[in-house]
């Protein structure tokens, strides 16, 4: 029940992250710079406090444990993780070009072009490391990149492609940014300190900005924070407890509603409409990601 509830909840998260982005650059009630800016800025701050809160326990737990002379499984290295400036900078590009995308793309589109594109990445790496892949999961990532092609077809509902471009490279970094933590031994403290060595990219991110300052609404700015520290803060510590208490393929497919949930909301809250092409698209895809999984051994 703990680990459905945990689930949920993140999954959400992320799904309300495209939602919000979308609803902040639709309309114009912010720029992608400074929401980007303003959404590192609120994750940040939001995961600084909760890796306060986790250590102060941690190390309460710790101090218990050893007065009543008692073993536990705390691990102290878990206390050291402090990111790396790669990851940062995988983090800022994601960031910054999830937010450029949104003021071209459905809140649906975009979540399925991002999801699936980190999903490559993870895939095209593993190749790369030659890791074995069978027939059955050789063909569903063919099936994927036909899904990819059929959504990019000329049509009168193809999404934009400078959008989807943009969308690709910043699921590209999630991906790089996904395969760099899997060595981490805290994925909490690890982002949180990531977000934290980003901060160095918002002075450039606001200057640019400076041009669109009279065109900022306080919707625009409440919205970019919800994104920061509700839908990426809260979203990744919930995500984060969750893990451990699903197996590896429960943890990869459930994240493929991640894109449906994305949709359902775009359409509730914005009133964006579903096309043939995009459930085609996307059933495909998807599909296709959850054939791959399943085979993996």
């Amino acid at each position: 029940m703990k680990a459905a509830l945990y689930t949920i909840t993140a999954l959400i998260a992320f799904a309300a992250n495209s939602l919000l982005c979308r609803m902040a650059l639709a309309d114009g009630a912010i720029d992608a710079w400074n929401f980007t800016a303003i959404r590192l800025l609120s994750g940040a701050a939001c995961l600084g406090l909760i890796m306060t809160a986790q250590a102060h326990y941690l190390r309460r737990t710790s101090l218990k444990r050893t007065d009543l002379k008692q073993t536990g499984n705390f691990d102290p290295t878990a206390l050291t993780d402090k990111g790396d400036w790669l990851s940062a900078i995988s983090l800022v590009v994601y960031a910054l070009c999830f937010s450029v995308a949104y003021q071209a793309l459905d809140t649906g589109t975009g979540a399925l072009i991002l999801f699936a594109v980190v999903q490559l990445t993870m895939i095209g790496w593993g190749i790369y490391n030659k890791e074995p892949l069978n027939r059955i999961q050789w063909l569903a990532l063919l099936i994927a990149l036909i899904g990819f092609i059929y959504l990019m077809l000329p049509s009168a509902a193809t999404p934009s492609l400078s959008g989807a471009l943009m969308m690709a490279i910043s699921g590209a970094a999630w991906g790089i940014y996904s395969i760099r933590g899997k060595t981490c031994v805290s994925p909490l403290r690890t982002t949180g300190f990531n977000f934290l060595r980003s901060l160095v990219a918002v002075p450039i991110l606001a200057l640019i900005g400076m041009s669109y300052l009279l065109t900022i609404s306080m919707t625009g700015v409440m919205l970019a924070v919800a994104s920061g520290a509700i839908a990426s803060g809260i979203g990744y510590s919930m995500w984060y407890v969750a893990m451990p208490l699903l197996k590896t393929t429960q943890s990869a497919v459930v994240q493929l509603c991640v894109p449906v949930l994305a949709a359902i909301m775009g359409v509730v809250f914005l009133s964006e409409q579903l096309t043939l092409e995009f459930i085609i698209a996307s059933s495909v895809i998807l599909s296709a990601v959850l054939v791959f999984v399943l085979n993996k051994k």
